[in-house]
């Protein structure tokens, strides 16, 4: 069940990560920095629904996992967010701001990778229909210095 809350705004630099994402999982995800995951402390671990900006670009939505990614066994916290966008290039080093806008569910570890990536799917879709109701945050002040929104 989704929890509400307010919203809590983070930027940071896009990493490389695992390399899970696109390879094993299909949906590709931008690594933030620890500088963020650390400001980010405060945050219950789980998956998240919200917009996302890259370089300061257009507004997209967004699901992010916040966490230590159970399923495989991480002993270092991260930030991955799945912006709901096709990208045609990488864009590691560049700036990520997110808006967290609602909570979806506790991280956990699943029997399978087939049971994790259907999950996952399925908490797009969720974080996608919510976002729908909260569209007037594409134009939040963290995004205010974006090019456009889309």
């Amino acid at each position: 069940m989704a929890r509400i809350f307010s919203p809590v705004r983070l930027s940071g630099i896009v990493t490389h990560g695992f390399g899970r994402g696109s390879k094993e999982l299909g949906v590709p995800t931008a690594n933030m920095d620890k500088s963020a995951v650390q400001a980010a402390n405060n945050l219950s671990t789980g998956v998240y629904y919200g917009f996302a900006s890259v370089s300061r670009g257009p507004v997209y939505k967004a699901v992010t996992s916040v966490g230590w990614n159970p399923h495989y066994g991480n002993e270092e916290k991260s930030i991955e967010v799945h912006i709901l966008n096709k990208f045609e290039e990488d864009f590691y080093g560049e700036e990520l701001r997110f808006i967290f806008l609602g909570y979806i569910r506790d991280e956990c570890k699943f029997e399978s990778l087939e049971a994790l990536i259907e999950r996952i799917n399925a908490d797009i879709k969720e974080g996608s229909d919510r976002l729908e109701e909260l569209i007037e945050y594409k134009n939040d002040e963290l995004f205010k210095s974006s090019a456009e929104t889309q």
